[in-house]
């Protein structure tokens, strides 16, 4: 009997799945909702090509963690293979608590609870499927195991998950600036003290790994066109969530509507066993089958909206340094009201200010650290010529106002 199943994948060449507990986990319904979950969102309103799944980056980081795995073993670290089964597990599902459109509705459908969170919800319902065999995977996913570098792996500035969305975001939009050296990060990794660094040698690619972290953010995850496409499909749905609290319930699948119809936050998933079940059933098929029904809504904002997200009339953007005045934005909202036709306090469904911030790296979280030939280790920050660390860590604020075309 095979031994392996071989997956055909367009970034990394095979990756192989072994029989068992891994492959029960790629097989689990949870793990399967994730092909039916854009990886980047509404990013393909800019890069046609972005229409990669959360599946396909779970089974690249996946691969990553198969290959970081193997790299630290032949340095003498040693690694049970229950505990390269379990991170191998964590990898595998650290994404799972996605929703629809990936980040884009974190805080539209539900509230002041994190995917993360979600993910771990999720995880104790596969742990349960599978007979408890998952409590270790979901302590190292917790950073509650005692060899706290296989957390990092799965979670740090320099850890699978970002490797592969990296190679693989760029890759698919064919933004070939993002392309970074994941198998030499990867052979340089090593483990001082129960932390990951990298090994001198690796430097220049570490260096390079972070300025190319930066160049995707501002070139593809926040691109200004993608956040106008984004803000219309938040507004389209804080406004279907407005009606249905009005009692003029729009057209939605069963777990779109629970989503409209309830304020779900932390707490209500607590107290409400159908909520995360609910959850599950959601994904980017249930908004854009619910848009297609909504352009033609009796409500004039809601049919606006879903016609906007349907026809790729996408908010304009503008974006600067400074925030925008509060005369410019009230002269904007009364123009589109007056040409919609609609009062003017309707206009906050048609008009999002925003600010985004970004830094290349973060002083305040684990640090990456590179060891010397002499048993040594030093921040990136000391260790790199390239980089100093008032360039890399300087957060970049951006102003986004993003209206309707009138």
């Amino acid at each position: 009997m095979n031994e392996t199943k071989i997956i055909n994948d367009p970034v990394f060449g095979f990756i192989r799945i072994p029989r068992g507990l891994l492959y029960d986990v790629v097989q689990h319904p949870l793990m399967q909702r994730l092909n039916r979950i854009n990886q980047l969102g509404l990013a393909s309103v800019v890069y046609p090509g972005a229409r990669h799944t959360r599946f396909q980056h779970s089974l690249g980081a996946f691969h990553l963690m198969s290959e970081a795995l193997l790299s630290l073993q032949q340095k003498g670290h040693f690694i049970f293979d229950s505990e390269a089964e379990a991170v191998s597990a964590a990898i595998l599902m650290h994404d799972i608590g996605h929703g629809p459109f990936s980040h884009v509705l974190e805080n539209t459908l539900i509230s002041g609870i994190s995917h993360e969170d979600l993910s771990l919800l999720m995880m104790e319902q596969i742990n349960h499927d599978l007979h408890e065999q998952l409590g270790m995977a979901i302590a190292i996913f917790r950073d509650e195991y005692p060899k706290r570098f296989l957390h990092q792996l799965i979670s740090s500035q320099l850890d699978m998950d970002r490797l592969d969305y990296l190679r693989r975001d760029s890759f698919f939009t064919g933004v070939t600036e993002g392309n970074i050296g994941s198998a030499r990060i990867i052979k340089m990794l090593n483990v001082v003290d129960d932390r990951l660094v990298v090994e001198q040698k690796g430097i220049y690619s570490l260096e390079n790994y972070l300025t190319t972290r930066r160049l995707m953010y501002w070139q593809v995850y926040l691109h200004k066109t993608a956040v106008g496409y984004e803000k219309v499909l938040v507004n389209m749905l804080r406004r279907a969530k407005l009606l249905a609290h009005q009692g003029q319930m729009p057209f939605a699948s069963p777990a779109l509507a629970y989503f409209l119809q309830n304020d779900v936050d932390a707490q209500w998933f607590g107290e409400h066993e159908e909520a995360l079940q609910m959850y599950e059933e959601l994904d980017d098929s249930d908004i854009w089958s619910a848009m297609k029904a909504w352009r033609h809504s009796p409500d004039k904002i809601l049919a606006t909206l879903a016609t906007d997200m349907l026809d790729r009339r996408i908010f304009r953007v503008e974006v600067s340094e400074t925030p925008f005045s509060e005369e410019y934005v009230q002269e904007l909202r009364s123009q589109i009201a007056r040409s919609m036709d609609i009062p003017l306090d309707d206009t906050r469904f048609l008009m999002t200010q925003v600010t985004l911030r970004k830094d290349m790296y973060s002083p305040l979280e684990d640090s990456i650290d590179i060891l010397y030939k002499d048993g040594t280790t030093r921040p990136i920050t000391q260790a790199s010529e390239l980089l100093n660390v008032e360039l890399l860590s300087r957060q970049v604020s951006k102003h986004y106002l993003c209206y309707q075309r009138v």
